[in-house]
């Protein structure tokens, strides 16, 4: 059961991390912090985040988040750029998350937390894509509200009942994939029939 805990953290604290990674850095030093969740011992190297420092630089991150996050075009600006912070933070969050264990169960776990963190980060990208077409502003402010509650949510759970999240984000792990996948196929079906009627209209060269 303490294999199956670890590999809850190890999926569930990625996922929300590509969501929103200054959310979950936030959540879980609170949560430290205020004493409202008992680290198992194996857990011991996440009690840094209930530093001081931590909580408030991770809140001064977040605040600028909650902003740029809700305003269409900026949030997908704000995305492109953190492709580069929340992956690679997901996999170091993962390797903290499973402490001293094995160096080949480490590195796994990096690998996984990274892997994690790029699924759930893509999928965010893509939605917030289709939602800024809408003509509409609410849907960005919605979508990041209800980010914002699955973040905070999702990793309480993860660090209260590590196996049910573990359960809870194999499935969202499934359904990110299958999104993905057919939005690709759908971008690659966009861009084959731009380029179909691009070369249709061009002026045919006489030699």
């Amino acid at each position: 059961m303490e294999a199956l805990g670890i590999l809850g953290v190890a999926l569930g604290i990625p996922l929300v991390t590509g969501l929103n990674l200054y959310a979950t850095v936030l959540t879980i030093g609170l949560l430290i912090r205020l004493d409202l969740v008992t680290l198992a011992p194996h857990y011991a190297a996440l009690e840094v985040f209930g530093s001081d420092w931590v909580i408030g630089i991770a809140a001064g991150l977040y605040l600028i988040e909650f902003v740029a996050d809700k305003v269409p075009w900026v949030d997908t600006a704000w995305d492109a750029i953190h492709t580069f912070i929340r992956v690679p933070a997901g996999a170091a969050l993962a390797l903290v998350a499973v402490g001293e264990v094995h160096p080949a169960v480490q590195v796994c776990a990096f690998l996984l937390g990274g892997g994690v963190a790029l699924a759930a980060h893509s999928t965010k990208a893509a939605v917030r894509i289709a939602a800024n077409a809408s003509p509409e502003p609410v849907s960005n402010s919605i979508l990041s509200l209800t980010e914002d509650a699955l973040v905070v949510g999702g990793t309480a759970l993860a660090l209260t009942h590590p196996v049910i999240m573990g359960v809870l984000a194999a499935f969202c792990l499934f359904g990110m994939s299958v999104f993905l996948w057919k939005a690709l196929r759908l971008g690659v079906g966009v861009c084959r029939r731009t380029l179909r009627f691009v070369l249709g209209r061009s002026p045919v060269l006489l030699s």
